[in-house]
């Protein structure tokens, strides 16, 4: 089964599941129709695609890594509303539509931000997700540490900070594995604790998601430079208009699209065992490429 088609039946499932959580959890407030807003942003839902394929080989029920994926999705749309913010990267759309701060108001799309992040450790932290309490503080533990200053907020700090300077290929990457990577890290982690699988399992699914992630942001940024509004959903060009600091800014797109070739062909090699376990990861890891051409 192809790839696009797996993503598409996975989007379906999760998507009818998010929308009955969050229409279970959430109340008819203010705050609560800016969570949901920020929530159905219309994207092809990837984080949960990666979840439920890595839940599937560590044979996770439908129940348990569904719940994961909705943590998972509170905590991406945290990140898009708080990133389209004026004093962030200032965009008035996201997939097509008015960001949550200007469908409402700013201070509404802070609150929202806040409160979906608080509703993903909800989420994890209740026994609907796994029965065993130490699986739940794992879980909490690692996901804490991938959104602070060792993950994302770091990584979204380092975004800003480079802004209009001269970076190295190193930092950029760095600051890629830190906002991008450290969340796709924890799609794959997070199913393979839920499923039981060994340390030296959970080591390759973190390490696999790292580089799922860095490979996403990559083709993320030449997309922005070359695609339209329509394609992207939002403000096309805006990464080299604000003088962003990206891979394809320091080596150009080409050299861009070769360091993601090797660096896909080095980790398989590196984990020839697993590729051969897990036959789908070979296509999993190489497919924003393949959507990219």
């Amino acid at each position: 089964m192809k790839i696009n088609t797996l993503i598409n039946g996975e989007r379906k499932n999760f998507e009818n599941y998010f929308v009955k959580l969050l229409k279970s959890t959430l109340s008819k407030e203010i705050l609560s129709k800016a969570m949901f807003y920020g929530s159905m942003n219309g994207g092809k839902r990837i984080r949960p695609f990666i979840v439920s394929i890595f839940a599937k080989l560590a044979n996770v029920k439908k129940q348990h890594y569904l719940r994961l994926s909705a943590a998972i999705e509170c905590i991406h749309s945290y990140s898009l509303i708080h990133d389209d913010l004026p004093s962030m990267d200032n965009d008035d759309f996201r997939r097509g539509k008015l960001s949550t701060h200007k469908k409402f108001n700013e201070a509404t799309a802070i609150l929202a931000g806040d409160a979906l992040h608080d509703l993903a450790f909800e989420i994890i932290a209740n026994k609907k997700t796994h029965q065993d309490a130490k699986i739940r503080i794992q879980l909490i533990e690692k996901l804490s540490k991938i959104l602070g200053f060792q993950g994302l907020a770091g990584g979204q700090s380092c975004d800003l900070l480079f802004e209009k300077t001269k970076i190295k290929k190193k930092d950029i990457l760095k600051m890629y594995k830190l906002k991008t990577s450290a969340l796709f890290s924890f799609c794959c982690s997070s199913a393979f604790i839920v499923g039981g699988k060994n340390k030296k399992e959970i080591k390759f699914a973190e390490e696999f998601g790292s580089i799922f992630g860095l490979m996403f942001q990559i083709i993320d940024d030449i997309l922005d430079e070359t695609k339209d509004f329509k394609f992207l959903g939002k403000t096309p060009g805006k990464d080299k208009k604000q003088g962003k600091s990206t891979l394809i800014s320091v080596i150009g797109e080409e050299k861009a699209i070769k360091f993601c070739l090797h660096e896909i062909k080095q980790f398989e090699y590196k984990n020839k065992k697993y590729f051969n376990q897990y036959k789908i990861l070979t296509e999993v890891l190489s497919m924003n490429l393949k959507n990219y051409k």
